[in-house]
């Protein structure tokens, strides 16, 4: 169970911070119910949800230290693009990804809509709507979560994981 003042992701909402945990008697329900009271980091508003609700996921943001491995497996993680005519399969792809919530997953979905984007340039074709939706639904995520993280805002994460890249390699080129 999480405290008051933790901060979490909570689905596609995105990052937000526990500001309450309260007692609700429900109509129709014979008990009182916790609920979880959230407040987005990065939209105006409040959430209330049981406790114990399992229909949109919920987990604790990563810390620093999982940040930092995470931004090294970047120049290891192998990407894909996928290609479909069929717009319901190119959702679903999307989608399978984006639904985890997990950062990897999340890079993963990013970085194969980037080199997707990069291919279709070389062709002088435009990216789809689709793709550029899923695109922005994960970096959203992704980089409201790792700006949480290391205390910058949004529009600086692309910036430092570039510099920790860099960083990397310089390293590792120099041993």
């Amino acid at each position: 169970m999480f405290k008051v003042g933790d901060l979490v992701l909570y689905g596609s909402t995105g990052v937000c911070r526990v500001t309450d945990i309260t007692t609700r008697n429900l109509v129709g329900i014979d008990k009182d119910q916790l609920f979880y009271v959230l407040t987005p980091l990065y939209q105006d508003c409040v959430i209330s949800i049981p406790v114990d609700a399992t229909s949109i996921p919920i987990r604790a943001i990563i810390s620093k230290e999982e940040a930092d491995q995470i931004i090294q497996q970047i120049p290891k993680i192998k990407t894909e693009v996928f290609h479909s005519s069929v717009l319901r399969e190119l959702n679903e792809h999307y989608n399978s990804y984006l639904s985890t919530y997990d950062c990897v997953h999340l890079v993963e979905l990013c970085m194969s809509v980037y080199a997707k984007k990069q291919q279709f340039e070389e062709e002088g074709r435009k990216t789809g709507t689709i793709d550029e939706k899923f695109l922005k639904l994960a970096e959203e995520l992704l980089f409201g979560e790792l700006a949480v993280v290391y205390g910058i805002e949004k529009e600086e994460v692309p910036a430092l994981i570039s510099e920790r890249l860099d960083e990397d390699w310089r390293t590792s080129s120099n041993s």
